[in-house]
């Protein structure tokens, strides 16, 4: 599934460069927006993925689109042995990075710049892999998600944390009426970048969801693949074996 929505539509260059471009863009707004915009939410699903996590007990974990680290830092209370998370944009690497200096935590999570689509660790190295709100930015998903359960050890599980779209009335009308109207405007008045913020309903919207992305994550060789729809299925949680 290779995703023709990107950020700058002007732009002639692939969506992995334009996706990186754009969170260079923001890295320094990221983090408060992402609170903000979301209403503080974001930090509850993380700590329910985390929840999942902790069943699993695993010590190695891949945090993919790790962006300034926030997931990882969540995953601490799983006491894991170590935590690598990897983006394509060194802007927030950099902002993650400095906020793992300060926090005392570079020993046990370290920020590589790299790519989902292929990434630089041998076969079945991890116990978990993880990737949130971070999958809808993919270039081409189903290359993703091989090449996330290839470093995956056997055994081992898959988590996707994701938007997805509340389909109840009115709640359904509520969420669109603030996910393409107000919250476009305000990312770009706080972020000064007038594409990052229209981007987001637009790649949420192309993005699959539910049944349908359980099914494109098992036709990439996963097994017993389900989904935990959060906060009335604005978001949701996809759990994954290899």
């Amino acid at each position: 599934m290779k995703d023709t929505v990107k950020p700058y539509k002007d732009s002639s260059s692939s969506k992995k460069e334009q996706v990186a471009e754009m969170f260079d863009n923001i890295a320094g707004k990221y983090d408060f927006l992402n609170h903000f915009l979301s209403l503080g939410i974001d930090i509850y699903w993380r700590k329910q993925l985390v929840k999942h996590l902790i069943k699993q007990e695993p010590k190695t974990i891949l945090d993919v689109a790790t962006g300034t680290g926030d997931l990882a830092i969540a995953m601490l209370k799983t006491n894991p042995k170590k935590i690598v998370g990897v983006d394509i944009s060194n802007g927030m690497l950099e902002v993650g990075r400095k906020k793992m200096k300060e926090k005392s935590l570079d020993h046990i999570i370290s920020l590589q710049q790299a790519d989902s689509e292929d990434l630089p660790y041998d076969d079945e190295s991890f116990d978990a892999v993880c990737v949130s709100f971070g999958a809808r930015n993919f270039e081409n998903l189903e290359k993703g998600l091989s090449e996330m359960r290839r470093v995956l050890r056997k055994g081992g599980k898959l988590y996707i944390l994701e938007f997805s779209q509340p389909t109840a009335f009115p709640f359904k009308q509520i969420y669109q009426f603030y996910f393409k109207a107000i919250l476009p405007l305000i990312g770009k008045m706080v972020s000064k970048d007038n594409s990052a913020y229209s981007y987001l309903p637009e790649s949420v919207s192309a993005f699959p969801f539910g049944k349908q992305l359980n099914n494109i994550i098992e036709s990439c060789g996963y097994t017993n693949a389900k989904n935990i729809p959060l906060t009335l299925g604005i978001s949701s949680i996809y759990i994954a074996e290899k």
